[in-house]
């Protein structure tokens, strides 16, 4: 479930920015659409997000979770580099803070995943018998 929070995260963060354009402050929320519609299209975003990775995650067989979690892994770096660009952007203020909580959500999604890939790979390795 942090995985599909971190992803959506990325996402809305990302879908935000294209809404409100470059150019847009909080107080004005004007150039592209109002600061309503943007917040509409950030929950409609981070729903629909959330609602297909649960139902993609529980449909997967238990024999493909370690190649789920390594994909897994890889858009979960994708959407850490994204949420660097929008944190590291000169955006307003509660746009950084999103593109924070982000990246924060993502090095740890990614970390930890790799974590648990390497557990789950080395139940699969053979161990010698003792002579």
């Amino acid at each position: 479930m942090f995985s599909v929070i971190a992803t959506a995260l990325g996402v809305a963060t990302v879908a935000i920015t294209l809404v409100s354009g470059p150019s847009t402050t909080a107080a004005s929320g004007t150039a592209g659409g109002t600061l309503v519609d943007a917040q509409i299209v950030e929950v409609y975003v981070f729903l629909l997000a959330a609602f297909t990775g649960y139902q993609i995650i529980t449909k997967v067989p238990p024999l493909l979770h370690t190649p789920l979690m390594a994909a897994t892994n890889a858009i979960s770096a994708i959407s850490l580099v994204a949420s660097l660009v929008i944190a590291g952007a000169e955006r307003p203020f509660y746009i950084n803070v999103m593109g924070a909580v982000a990246v924060a959500a993502a090095t740890i999604n990614v970390v930890g995943g790799f974590v648990i890939t390497d557990r789950m790979l080395k139940m699969f390795r053979k161990t010698e018998a003792p002579k």
